[in-house]
């Protein structure tokens, strides 16, 4: 099917989280919402099917008293996993999305800390639940989807609970359908990464979710006619906000994944036009793009092919779908557009995938705020930039905290120069949370005194009003000469050095007790094959010494250390730099 990024129907305002489910049903109908494989059988899962599935589970939620509770939900992503969503938030209750890579102990205190009283979790977990719920006492009811009979333990299959509510709902039964909704009042509490001892609980309410959804929408140029594979864990504000939630309201179709693994084949399969993904995966998808074209011995043709197709696409001429053809093929043919967010992407890699008819759009956001704040828009990307900020979103930036938010700091990205003062960014929108579960003292500190949140992001706003983002202010590494730097500017320039596989920049303290910009790498595997681990050093050393040439003294990175296997990460596969010692 032809993609086209120009959309053809305008988004619809939701008015909260029951109008989109009601709203999709009447629009779009028996119009395929997500389609997925269950043991190797491809089902479909359709908008009437999103509403009718939330008033019988919110009906039976009625039933055994966890109508208005707080309800988790952990596992792969699936319809049902948004059916406990809904039957959740649209019942007056609180969902909890937990990580599945958490630990069974972490996910115990987790439910624990939350005050959880019902645990929904797909197949995939099943095996894991009996050595969660011994340190979770307060989940008195654990719904599997999928598999499992009904026990005495409390154990109600997500099948059971909807013949449950379809039961209920045929004699008459309103207490889910009727139910009114606060927009003010938490319905989602969303755990920032960490352990239980460093996690914050972010509460949102349906007034966040919505206004974030509709920004969404706004600021994308998509509509029925996109297609979609999801790919990020279900856990991620990302995810369901930008993702779920958006393309529901859009129209749109979603294809289930089953594991980043497999992310290529279903892009074979399914022919995206569109994707939301974060930049490791991205940035993946470039290398793998030039490693087959350097298998091919093709590298020379398709930079000339890149210089003739730019040159013709600035006289009005498109032969990018003629010429490119083949790479497409590789993100099964429709691909268009790909809208990432998380860390900084290279602005090579963005011309690059334009020049091969993919546009890729940069935004920003935080879980603090629902989470979208910035992005860029088709038709009005700006390298460097994550983009303006959302409709209904203010940005503005707080200049104090000293010499490390200077632009001395920001310029040798080629960034462009900013309008005002750069430091940390705050916001101000219906999108910004509530606070801080059971945290007092972090909520107020998260806030300033007149209300805008503190992002602990820093960056700047140039003279159109794009936001721009040059570090995390609890990352900045302080040298011993009082120098202040951001490790993500030069982790950014690294991971374009052939053979760095995965990078992260830290400050060491040498014998003398200065501190030593240290680049800790793991070596691309493919580019690294049949070299010895010396020869691996001297020609990451060398690359890091040619890079320092186009850097100042002080960020000039003075050692470098090889690990032999990837760095921990995040489901939302973002380096736990937290552990990098």
């Amino acid at each position: 099917m032809k993609n086209q990024l120009k959309a053809r129907r305008k988004p619809k305002v939701i008015t909260d989280l029951r109008h989109l489910v009601v709203s999709g049903a009447e629009l779009f109908g028996d119009k395929a919402l997500y389609e997925y494989r269950e043991h190797g059988e491809l089902l479909r899962f359709s908008y009437r099917d999103n509403l009718e599935h939330m008033n019988r589970l919110g009906t039976a939620f009625a039933e055994l008293g966890l109508m208005g509770k707080h309800i988790a939900v952990v596992g792969d992503t699936h319809p049902h996993y948004m059916t406990a969503y809904f039957a959740t938030v649209n019942g007056g209750g609180v969902i909890v999305p937990l990580d599945r890579d958490l630990s069974d102990y972490d996910l115990a205190d987790f439910l624990n800390l939350s005050e959880a009283s019902a645990l929904v979790y797909t197949e995939s977990m099943a095996k894991r639940i009996p050595g969660i719920r011994k340190n979770a006492p307060g989940v008195k009811v654990f719904i599997p989807i999928g598999g499992a009979d009904s026990g005495a333990d409390g154990t109600y299959p997500m099948a059971k609970l909807l013949e449950m509510g379809e039961r209920l709902l045929a004699s008459g039964d309103t207490r889910f359908t009727s139910h009114r909704i606060d927009l003010e009042k938490m319905c989602a509490l969303l755990f920032t990464s960490g352990t239980t001892g460093t996690s914050k609980g972010v509460m949102l309410s349906q007034r966040n979710l919505t206004a974030a959804t509709n920004a969404s929408c706004q600021s994308m140029e998509y509509d029925d006619t996109n297609t979609f594979v999801s790919v990020l864990p279900m856990h991620h504000s990302y995810e369901v906000t930008c993702g779920h939630l958006a393309i529901q309201n859009i129209g749109g179709s979603i294809y289930i994944n089953d594991g980043l693994k497999n992310a290529l084949r279903s892009f074979l399969y399914y022919k995206p036009n569109a994707l939301m993904l974060v930049p490791l995966f991205v940035e993946t998808m470039y290398k793998r793009i030039w490693a087959e074209i350097d298998k091919q011995g093709m590298r020379g043709k398709v930079k000339a092919a890149m210089k003739l197709s730019n040159f013709l696409l600035a006289l009005g001429i498109d032969v990018r779908d003629k010429l490119f053809s083949k790479i497409k093929e590789a993100f099964g043919s429709n691909l268009r557009s790909i809208v990432c967010g998380g860390a900084p992407l290279d602005p090579k890699l963005i011309k690059d995938f334009e020049t091969f008819g993919i546009t890729v759009l940069e935004g920003y956001g935080i879980t603090e705020c629902a989470p979208l704040v910035a992005v860029n828009s088709p038709g009005k990307v700006r390298l460097c930039s994550v983009g303006q900020p959302v409709k209904g979103c203010q940005v503005k930036i707080d200049p104090s905290g000293g010499d490390y938010v200077t632009y001395e700091n920001t310029k040798s990205r080629k960034m462009p120069r900013p309008a005002g003062p750069v430091g940390e960014i705050l916001v101000k929108g219906d999108n910004v949370m509530l606070g801080y579960y059971k945290n007092e003292d972090a909520t107020r500190e998260a806030f300033t005194e007149d209300g805008w949140f503190r992002t602990g992001d820093i960056g700047y706003l140039d003279s159109d009003g794009y936001l721009y983002i040059t570090g995390r202010k609890k990352n900045v590494i302080i040298l011993s000469n009082g120098k202040n730097i951001f490790p993500e500017e030069l982790e950014e320039k690294l991971s374009r050095v052939p053979g760095v596989g995965e990078c992260v920049v830290i400050g060491r303290k040498n014998e003398a007790g200065e501190t030593v910009l240290t680049a800790v790498i793991y070596p691309d595997p493919e580019h690294s094959a049949g070299k010895t681990k010396d020869e691996i050093q001297k020609s990451l050393r060398e690359a890091a010494n040619e890079l320092n040439r186009t850097l100042p003294i002080y960020k000039q990175i003075r050692a470098v250390e090889l690990r032999e296997t990837e760095f921990e990460k995040t489901s939302s596969r973002k380096i736990k730099r937290y552990l990098v010692k």
